[in-house]
């Protein structure tokens, strides 16, 4: 780290000191949650594979019994190697060829690997969200976002009808990467750009 860096890190750190986790957890518990938190009862599964699907994602609901093979059947159309990160249930990977899996890689060599294998924190149906919080099974952010495919694997009772309930799964301390759909842009005409800022392939599988 520069000097130059350093001097205006403690800077900013004069004028907005870091809290104390603990007050931070404090705060976030204090939050009056007396809205609504959930406007769906029914159906939410339903609900998530239509609202991914309308990002341009791919989706497909498999039973647990067909997860290994309905993986191995989306890699298997896409030539090369995928990362799977530290964490991820063996299971998931049984039916792929161990040489065309990238066990825990590091982030120098994410650009030279074809996708990603992860699972996923969260999922909120009525948006359409999905959300790492990169913990076992889920790899750093990087993993989420310099591969051009990435597959994730939702599973029934990670999913949520609504973002407060979704938010009361998740801890606001961890890193949080929110996925809608495959990584988009556009430009000041409106010409929509995939794979710019991530993934430009995303596909969900979603057990259950």
């Amino acid at each position: 780290m520069s000097g130059a860096r350093e001097e205006i890190l403690r800077r900013i750190e004069r004028i907005t000191p870091t809290r104390p986790a603990a007050e931070v957890a404090a705060d976030y518990a204090g939050i009056d949650r007396s809205y609504l938190r959930r406007h769906h009862d029914e159906g939410v599964l339903d609900l998530l594979a239509e609202r991914v699907a309308d990002y341009r994602a791919t989706v497909r609901k498999v039973a647990p019994a067909e997860l290994p093979g309905a993986v191995a059947e989306a890699l298997s159309a896409r030539p090369g190697t995928h990362a799977v990160p530290d964490g991820l249930p063996a299971g998931w990977t049984a039916g792929i060829d161990p040489a065309r899996l990238a066990r825990d890689p590091a982030v120098a060599d994410l650009d030279g690997l074809a996708g990603a294998v992860t699972g996923c924190a969260v999922a909120i149906a009525e948006t359409g969200t999905i959300v790492l919080d990169h913990g076992p099974g889920q790899g750093p952010r990087a993993l989420s976002l310099v591969p051009d495919y990435h597959l994730i694997v939702v599973e029934a009772g990670q999913v949520a009808a609504d973002v407060p309930e979704a938010l009361e799964r998740l801890d606001p301390l961890r890193p949080l990467t929110f996925v809608s759909g495959p990584s988009a842009t556009s430009d000041i005409e409106l010409s929509r750009v995939e794979g710019v800022h991530g993934p430009r392939t995303l596909e969900v599988l979603l057990v259950g």
